[in-house]
C-alpha cells in the first residue's frame, strides 16, 4: 500500500511517497539519494546502514520508513559546510578508514557513543562498536580514531 509521509532528515523535512514495506534504507537510498546510508548484511548486524535516529544508532535495513518517527541524521547531516566533523576528521587522520564503506555507520555511532560517555575506555569504546563491522582497516586505527575525535571535542566543548 502506498503512502505519503513526512520525514525529518538531517534537520529538513521530506516529504515521500512510500510503500508500507519499504524500509528507511530503501527510502534513503532510493528516493533521497543519501549513498552514505549503505547495505552490507541485510540483517542488521554490520553497522553499514545506521543511521541516527534521535541521538541513537539504528540499522535502517530493519527500521521500517513509516515507523521512522523522530530526527534522523545521516553522515551527509553531519557536516557544517565544507568543514568535516571531529570524527571524520579523526579518521581520516589516524587512517581508519581503507575502502570507507563502512566508516559511515563508524562515525555516526561513535558519534552517538561520544554524546554519551566523554572519557571512555578503550573496552568500553570495543563494546559499544561491537555492532559495526569493518572487512579491511584495523580496528586499533579506529579505537586511535575515536580517541583522537574524544580529544577534539572535548577541546572545544571544554571536557576534560
Amino acid at each position: 500500500m502506498k503512502r505519503e509521509i513526512t520525514l525529518n532528515i538531517n534537520q529538513g523535512l521530506e516529504t515521500l511517497t512510500i510503500d508500507d514495506a519499504d524500509t528507511l534504507l530503501e527510502v534513503l537510498n532510493e528516493q533521497l539519494k543519501l549513498w552514505s546510508v549503505r547495505e552490507s548484511c541485510g540483517v542488521g548486524v554490520c553497522g553499514s546502514c545506521t543511521v541516527l535516529l534521535d541521538g541513537q544508532p539504528v540499522s535502517s535495513c530493519l527500521l521500517l520508513a513509516v515507523r521512522a518517527a523522530g530526527a534522523i541524521t545521516t553522515l551527509e547531516g553531519l557536516q557544517a559546510g565544507a568543514s568535516l566533523h571531529e570524527i571524520q576528521q579523526a579518521f581520516v587522520e589516524e587512517r581508519a578508514l581503507q575502502c570507507a564503506y563502512c566508516t559511515p555507520g563508524f562515525v555516526l555511532t561513535v558519534k552517538a557513543f561520544l554524546e554519551e560517555n566523554q572519557n571512555p575506555s578503550d573496552d568500553e569504546i570495543r563494546e559499544y562498536l561491537a555492532g559495526n563491522l569493518c572487512r579491511c582497516a584495523g580496528y586499533v586505527d579506529i579505537i586511535r580514531a575515536v580517541r583522537s575525535a574524544q580529544a577534539k571535542i572535548n577541546s572545544r566543548t571544554g571536557n576534560s
